[in-house]
């Protein structure tokens, strides 16, 4: 099973991060790229690269005969998928072998068997893994999925049984939720994985969620590698990662290590692996499921226990036997991994496109931090893959170091152009629940719905709004005026608040700011190159900030704030017009619950458009008549569009 050339069928921070390690074992390696991503750091970052078709994934990136050509055109030998689109494919992983291809993951089989849930679950039972009460069942009607959802009780999850990471998935919390969960999971399934079959599953509620990374290879050794807590999730997606677990002993390790092997030696594993548990209040497991592939968060288990997985990875691949046996695993240090998203944590975690105006990851790279991305300055994040960018992960002795770290590098590794989520990111780590590991996957979901505090938007102090008036000023060049020059007023806005601040620059290069009823002085001692080195009230600080055309983004003491200088004439486009729904980002149409014709009330859903892992509606704003529809289901449509035209 030797090879020598790897195609990474992916895209972004993983094509990167795999091409690193093949690079350093003297692979050569072939990138792919759609219609998007043609100017992509991570087909600059191969030694060849193939175009495979169009911005959707399932124009390109899920397209089996356009990845084979490719290998076939680059003479490739071997095809690494990442993780997401087809890495868990048991169809795409036979097609690689039946083209004569290594598929560096686990064989057909054990991805068949693993992939379909309920099936699954089934071997998990058999093997003696401790599972959740469920229906497996192949009726799939709603009739008898609603009987069987009745007889399970509630909260529990309808889950698709194909594919993973939160698509085709619903929490039911009462019988009335049923219905509109498995219409809403079965076309979310069908849409991400062409199967809409469903199972349901009882929910551990307020539970943890521990996964097992396990890795075996084709001389019948498997080990597991210690765990990672994945327990801070909002809508079932995973945020922070963490190994060890503040939850889990060694007794529970040990159980939960040896399930995990079962699980995999079970059905023919081979590769790496991770078996997920969902663990209730008495610190009991219940196997949820095993994802077929390298992790997002596998960052964290290199960090604890020095062992580089992509390596293990090709190892295997290649035929060799793991590099360790279970007695060589030791984890030292705590670990944490945080997912950075263009999405607005303080809108519903509702997905950005845009372009990225500052990313300089190496700012904050030091000892302990590793930051795994696929962007740069430059970069346009589309609306047609998920919304996470980059990944910054930390090593510390302990837990609360790690912390610190983690902390310490998102503040200096700020991402500016699109709303992201780097600082809900510190407050969360810094956030009571979980410095107490009190942390449960439904916790940020409730705190979304309570309004907790750490949802809510982040307002600007006085401090970054006279450096944003400074700022401005030096555009226009009133640091040089005389200082008989009167004062004048700069009209700023940042999100929807809007403050006039009185300036008065003087022939030393400071400006006198006044801000309500008080005064500050500012002086620009440096604005270049991202750098903001400024002088405010005698003390010298510093920030990053770019200015684009009349945006001043702007990074300041862990926090990131738009402001915008406020033009005396309006933007006709900007106020809210209740008699137009836009589309909130540029996606695809999956729903339209209106006609032209008809009458609508304030509230009423109208058009769902689907973003980055995300459905976002449209709903009237006012009562009134649909006079125009400009879209059908599966549609396209760029952010702003006008979708709805409604007469109040």
């Amino acid at each position: 099973m030797t090879f020598s050339k790897i195609l990474i069928a992916n895209r972004g921070e993983i094509a990167c991060r795999v091409m690193r390690t093949a690079r350093d074992l003297g692979y050569r390696t072939v990138a792919v790229y759609s219609d998007a991503d043609r100017d992509a750091p991570h087909v600059r970052m191969a030694d060849e690269a193939v175009h495979i078709g169009g911005s959707a994934a399932a124009d390109s990136y899920l397209r089996v005969e356009a990845l084979l050509e490719a290998a076939r055109k680059s003479g490739a030998d071997a095809v690494h998928p990442g993780y997401g689109f087809l890495s868990e494919n048991a169809g795409f992983a036979q097609a690689c072998g039946d083209a004569g291809l290594v598929f560096i993951g686990p064989p057909p089989g054990a991805i068949e068997a693993m992939g379909d849930k309920a099936l699954a679950k089934r071997r998990m039972i058999d093997a003696g893994v401790p599972c959740a009460p469920g229906y497996l069942g192949a009726e799939q009607d709603d009739a008898r999925l609603t009987q069987e959802a009745l007889k399970l009780g509630f909260p529990l999850l309808v889950k698709a049984v194909a594919g993973g990471g939160g698509r085709g998935m619903r929490l039911v919390r009462e019988a009335s939720e049923i219905a509109q969960a498995l219409v809403g999971a079965r076309r979310e399934a069908l849409g991400a994985f062409g199967d809409g079959t469903l199972m349901l599953e009882r929910l551990i509620d307020n539970g943890q969620h521990i996964e097992i990374q396990v890795f075996a290879d084709a001389h019948g050794n498997a080990v597991y590698l210690g765990e990672r807590d994945c327990t801070a999730q909002r809508r079932r997606q995973k945020v922070i990662e963490e190994a060890p677990s503040p939850v889990v002993n060694p007794a529970m390790r040990e159980a939960m290590g040896r399930d995990a092997v079962a699980a995999a030696l079970a059905v023919g594993y081979r590769g790496a692996g991770t078996v997920e548990f969902i663990v209730d209040a008495n610190l009991k497991h219940y196997f949820l499921e095993m994802n077929t592939r390298l992790q997002v968060e596998h960052p964290v288990t290199e960090m604890v226990t020095g062992f580089d997985l992509v390596e293990w990875q090709l190892r295997v691949a290649a035929g060799e036997p793991l590099p360790a046996s279970q007695a060589d695993v030791q984890m030292k240090g705590h670990a944490i991994e945080a997912r950075l998203y263009v999405e607005d944590p303080y809108a519903g975690f509702a997905p950005q496109t845009g372009t990225v105006r500052w990313w300089r990851p190496h700012r904050a790279v030091a000892a302990g931090v590793r930051i795994d991305d696929g962007i740069e300055e430059g970069s346009e994040v589309s609306p047609y893959y998920d919304p996470m960018v980059a990944k910054l992960i930390v090593h510390g002795r302990d837990r609360n170091d790690a912390i610190r770290r983690l902390r310490a590098a998102l503040e200096n590794a700020p991402l500016l152009g699109l709303r992201n989520n780097g600082r809900f990111l510190a407050d969360l780590v810094n956030h009571p629940a979980f410095r107490d590991a009190a942390m449960t996957t439904t916790l940020i979901d409730q705190w979304q719905e309570n309004g907790e505090a750490l949802l809510q938007r982040p307002l600007p102090g006085d401090e970054a709004w006279c450096v944003a008036a400074a700022a401005y000023a030096l555009r226009s060049g009133a640091n040089w005026r005389a200082d008989s020059v009167a004062a004048y007023g700069i009209p700023l806005q940042c999100d929807e608040v809007t403050h006039t601040l009185r300036v008065h620059p003087d022939r030393s290069g400071h400006v006198k700011i006044t801000l309500g009823d008080q005064n500050h002085t500012v002086k620009i001692l440096r604005f270049e190159d991202g750098e903001l080195r400024y002088e405010i009230d005698g003390v010298t600080r510093s920030a990053v900030a770019v200015m684009h055309n009349r945006d001043l983004h702007i990074a300041l003491a862990g926090a990131s704030f738009v402001f915008r200088e406020v033009s005396p004439f309006p933007d006709k486009d900007s106020a809210q017009d209740a008699t137009r729904a836009r589309a909130p980002v540029a996606g695809k149409v999956t729903q339209v619950q209106v006609a032209a014709g008809d009458t609508v009330t304030e509230g009423q859903a109208l058009v769902c458009v689907e973003a980055m892992k995300m459905e976002m509606w449209l709903t009237a704003q006012a009562s009134g008549t649909i006079v125009a529809l400009h879209v059908q289901v599966s549609d396209q449509v760029e952010s702003g569009a006008v979708l709805v035209e409604i007469e109040i």
